[in-house]
């Protein structure tokens, strides 16, 4: 958009129309170049910016894919260690489970033990009345 300079009527009566009009020729290629100069310098100003945002953005990947990196490795050793940690643990109250197990089977077979005492005593004793009935009603 070129420069329209409104001077004022005394300047053109004293330098003339044509000198007046080369000024505000002259005055609107000053102003176009310095509007493509300022065109050029903001261009080459946003590709260096451009530029450095995706350098950082490229060194941002990198550290967040290093970052991650390790912290998944941190996460799996963590898991690992969990994993055994809760096998021993499993480990340990299978084998607590067994020896109750264990103690129940033998109370088991204490109790089995009585019951059979019990079942011989209650055979003799009904034997030993059955004999006597026989022998009273004979």
């Amino acid at each position: 958009m070129p420069l329209t300079a409104k001077l004022s009527r005394e300047f053109y009566d004293k330098f003339g129309n044509a000198v007046v009009d080369e000024l505000v020729n002259w005055f609107n290629q000053v102003d176009a170049t310095y509007k493509l100069e300022l065109r050029d310098l903001n261009e080459l100003n946003f590709a260096r910016f451009d530029a450095k945002l995706e350098q950082r953005i490229a060194e941002l990947r990198a550290e967040l894919r290093t970052g991650l990196a390790s912290l998944e490795a941190r996460f799996e050793a963590k898991l690992e260690q969990r994993i055994a940690e809760l096998r021993g643990e499993i480990a340990t109250l299978e084998g607590r489970l067994l020896a109750r197990l264990g103690v129940v089977e033998g109370r088991f077979g204490t109790l089995e033990g009585r019951l059979v005492r019990w079942m011989f005593l209650f055979w003799v004793a009904s034997l030993g009345t059955s004999i006597a009935l026989i022998e009273l009603g004979r």
